[in-house]
């Protein structure tokens, strides 16, 4: 059994290493760039691990032993699910691993944005020991905060948040028919969009939620609030964010994941005063560090060892003819 890290920016893969050796299999940890390098350094692979790899059915068809491909993180948008399920292979990811930190993430923005602490930062550097540049602030106690999306990590951002005073809604396709899910007030998106003064996206980016905030959303915004972006870049327009945010349109916004990344220098994001802006961390903590290197190369062993995995995207590959016919 070989198994293919195409590429990945951690700083070490003990955790990696010490899985694969218990099972027997050989590791081999890359830094491939583009299709053809992913190809040739996967060739005779049973398995790959991947982190920003676009894995499309071209690359695909180029390993013909590829039974498994293990993304690290929630989000398999580089992935062609599709094209996977058609030749059998299965996609694992790992769906829950950072839901703590995530969460944690995603308050300390926004509790960062409505204390107005990096302007007050900003400002005792140069100097300036008032809070005038800030006010009005308001306490969180019965303030609106509304999560769009309403998942694991959603659900953990609404419990956080209610501790905190706010009082939370929340939309959700899933819960579209419901006025309460999991103890959280359901609604329109134009209806959370036009209540809340804090603002949490929390789903994975698909051509349906592409740019779901855009010009006609920040339209709707109040102007005290708040956007905070712990899930994906592309669920924001970010010219549009941008011309909301130099107007005046909405208060401020909270970004951990970006359109571009890394974010270049001298782009219009890091000339605003009224954005946080974080290198696309939010879901690390040590305990998740190690749960997610772990469970990603550990879902990969499973299927190569005719066993199903703990999590995976295309469950209906196991046991049908195809490449993973002996996994039940």
């Amino acid at each position: 059994m070989r198994i293919v890290i195409t590429e990945c920016d951690h700083d070490a893969f003990a955790q990696e290493q010490q899985e694969a050796m218990q099972a027997g299999a050989e590791l081999e940890i890359r830094q491939d760039k583009g299709a053809a390098q992913v190809i040739a350094g996967a060739r005779d692979a049973d398995g790959i691990c991947v982190q920003y790899a676009n894995i499309t059915a071209e690359v695909m068809d180029a390993l013909p032993k590829l039974r498994a491909i293990g993304r690290y993180g929630v989000g398999v948008d580089t992935l062609d699910i599709d094209a996977a399920t058609q030749r059998g292979i299965a996609v694992c990811n790992v769906p829950d691993y950072g839901t703590e930190a995530v969460s944690d993430h995603a308050i300390g923005l926004a509790m960062t944005l409505a204390r107005g602490i990096m302007i007050m930062d900003r400002g005792m550097r140069t100097g300036q020991f008032d809070f005038s540049q800030v006010r009005p602030l308001y306490q969180t106690k019965d303030r609106v905060f509304g999560v769009i999306g309403l998942g694991r990590i959603g659900l953990a951002v609404a419990r956080k948040a209610a501790g905190l005073g706010y009082h939370v809604i929340g939309h959700d396709i899933l819960a579209a028919d419901a006025n309460r899910y999991q103890g959280v007030e359901t609604t329109t998106l134009n209806e959370l969009l036009r209540r809340s003064q804090v603002i949490s996206i929390h789903v994975p980016l698909t051509p349906q939620t592409h740019h779901m905030l855009g010009a006609s959303a920040f339209q709707i915004m109040r102007r005290d609030a708040v956007v905070i972006n712990t899930a994906r870049g592309g669920v924001i327009d970010t010219a549009a964010l941008i011309a909301a945010l130099q107007t005046g349109a909405i208060a401020g916004a909270g970004l951990d994941t970006h359109e571009i990344e890394p974010v270049p220098a001298g782009h219009p994001l890091l000339s605003l005063d009224n954005l946080v802006l974080t290198p696309h961390f939010a879901w690390y903590t040590e305990e998740s560090y190690g749960e997610l290197k772990r469970r990603t190369i550990a879902n990969v062993i499973d299927i190569c060892q005719n066993r199903r995995p703990r999590d995976i995207i295309n469950p209906e590959v196991l046991g049908r003819p195809g490449r993973n016919s002996s996994v039940k």
